[in-house]
């Protein structure tokens, strides 16, 4: 029963630990790098866009008619419009690199959400404000206030250069990005690559999540009848690390699951067997009075369930003070390539938590079920002369 309550208790908490690595990742994901619940953008865009990005470039007239599409699909979506851009940012001496996300600053907060409040916010009053990654604004020495040059072609290939200002800087949690992002005014955005009303996608918002592919398969239908041929991306399918790190403790909980199982097993057919054998002249008592080699087997076996439901439940219980004591812990670590230190919290997936005690429960059955055959079937005299 410990060895059950153990195995129960471990994968349990393993279990509500990625399930709160999954959520965090989610809400990075849609909120922090806001790429929202759905992304629509021209079939083609991602492989061929920046060799030709006057072509696969959303004007007017197609943001318009997607909207709507959108809009009759789910009448409560919200719809922004995005651009990205890269170029050079200069402080007036030295010039580096940049990747930066133009979004209307009132659609920011949106998209946002929970993290609204969130550093690296852009301001409506201020046209040609900036928010600059900490790491780009301390290689150029650029802090909050000061004026910067942006250069980068237009969507027509020309040369173009925009000044701005620094209005805030933020963390993109990261180290690949945190020396080279920015976000900048949609308007403002458009202006350095010359798109006047022009996006390169749009970020589509749903008030439930969990409606997502009914109405992702509702927009492609409604597209259809537009005749606009877009990609439907969900936010799963964009946030390729959230899939990378999913797939791999996915598979860490399968073979931890597969090993502690095989061990409680184990240990379930060894107090079985020995139960068998300590009592075996019981055995053939019962048999000697009538009792059936099935009602035998089931009288094992129902033993066997109870170890289980009893170890399970004591496995609950061990979970839950466990639980609690890492999160009052205030525990927490710094991923490789991160640069924010990430709590490490313990939640509670009551799925896997069914999934594990059913498993418990099925094994333990078929285990104690074929060790009580055997000593079923053994003659009745055998069992009564056993020492």
């Amino acid at each position: 029963m410990l060895t059950i309550a153990t195995g129960f208790a471990t994968l349990s908490i393993f279990a509500g630990y990625t399930a709160d690595v999954y959520r965090g990742m989610q809400d990075q994901a849609i909120y922090g790098e806001m790429l929202g619940h759905m992304t629509l953008y021209k079939t083609g865009l991602r492989e061929q866009g920046r060799l030709q990005p006057e072509k696969w470039i959303l004007t007017t007239y197609d943001i318009e008619r997607a909207t709507d599409a959108v809009r009759r699909a789910h009448p409560e979506a919200r719809v922004f419009a995005r651009l990205s851009m890269k170029g050079l940012v200069s402080n007036g001496r030295v010039s580096t690199i940049f990747i930066a996300e133009g979004i209307d600053p009132q659609d920011m907060r949106i998209l946002r959400g929970p993290l609204a409040d969130a550093s690296g916010a852009l301001e409506s009053d201020k046209p040609v404000g900036v928010s600059l990654s900490r790491g780009l604004s301390s290689l150029l020495s650029l802090n909050e206030g000061a004026d910067l040059s942006l250069l980068g072609s237009t969507i027509h290939g020309q040369a173009n250069a925009l000044d701005a200002t620094v209005i805030d800087t933020y963390d993109t949690g990261t180290l690949a990005t945190n020396d080279m992002s920015i976000y900048v005014p949609l308007e403002l955005g458009r202006s350095l690559l010359d798109a006047p009303g022009q996006a390169d996608r749009l970020t589509v918002v749903l008030p439930d999540l969990d409606q997502l592919d009914e109405v992702r398969a509702r927009i492609q239908e409604e597209l259809g009848k537009e005749e606009l041929v877009l990609t439907v991306q969900p936010w799963r399918d964009a946030a390729v690390t959230y899939r990378q790190v999913k797939a791999m403790f996915d598979l860490i909980f399968a073979f931890m699951f597969a090993i502690l199982l095989a061990l409680c097993m184990m240990a379930l057919v060894n107090v079985v067997g020995m139960n068998v054998v300590e009592r075996s002249r019981e055995i053939g008592a019962l048999r000697a009075l009538g009792m059936r080699q099935a009602t035998t087997r089931h009288l094992f076996t129902a033993e066997a369930m109870w170890m289980v439901v009893l170890g399970c439940t004591v496995g609950l219980a061990l979970t839950l003070l466990l639980r609690a004591g890492i999160n009052s812990a205030h525990l927490g670590f710094t991923p490789p390539n991160s640069t924010d230190r990430v709590p490490l919290t313990v939640g509670i997936d009551p799925l896997r938590m069914a999934l594990i005690a059913a498993a418990f429960a099925v094994g333990g059955t078929i285990s104690a079920w074929f060790t009580a055959r055997g000593a079923a079937r053994r003659p009745i005299i055998d069992t009564l002369g056993h020492v």
